[in-house]
């Protein structure tokens, strides 16, 4: 008999935005973030704590983006390649440039993505 252990990755609602559309149509995104990670500088190779987030477009009012921030949903962010452009750190100004975004990705695509893809065969 086999006793297996689901583990259960989960993002948490950590804010929500504004935007507008081009045609002046205005909608809201919420910020998920991930759990906490573990990350390597490369400039001083000591490790310091990170934790993924990005902004997930929905249809609710700004009520309901409100009250929601606190909430977990199963899921993960996951970190994907893109054509490079410039970011500028608000922080400090400094215009950086990135290669990557992140995304969101609920448990049915996680699950797919770790044990469907990489499985797969290239003929």
């Amino acid at each position: 008999m086999f006793n297996l252990k689901i583990i259960k990755t989960m993002v948490t609602i950590v804010d929500y935005k504004k935007y507008q559309r081009e045609n002046g149509e205005s909608f809201y995104a919420l910020e998920v973030q991930g759990g906490i990670e573990s990350v390597k500088s490369k400039e001083t190779g000591k490790t310091y704590f990170t934790a993924r987030t990005t902004k997930v477009p929905c249809t609710f009012t700004e009520p309901t983006c409100k009250a929601l921030i606190g909430t977990q949903m199963p899921g993960t962010i996951k970190k994907v390649t893109v054509d490079p452009y410039e970011f500028t750190i608000k922080e400090t100004g400094e215009i950086i440039k990135m290669s990557h975004r992140y995304e969101y990705l609920s448990e049915e695509e996680s699950i797919v993505e770790s044990n469907v893809l990489k499985n797969e065969m290239v003929y």
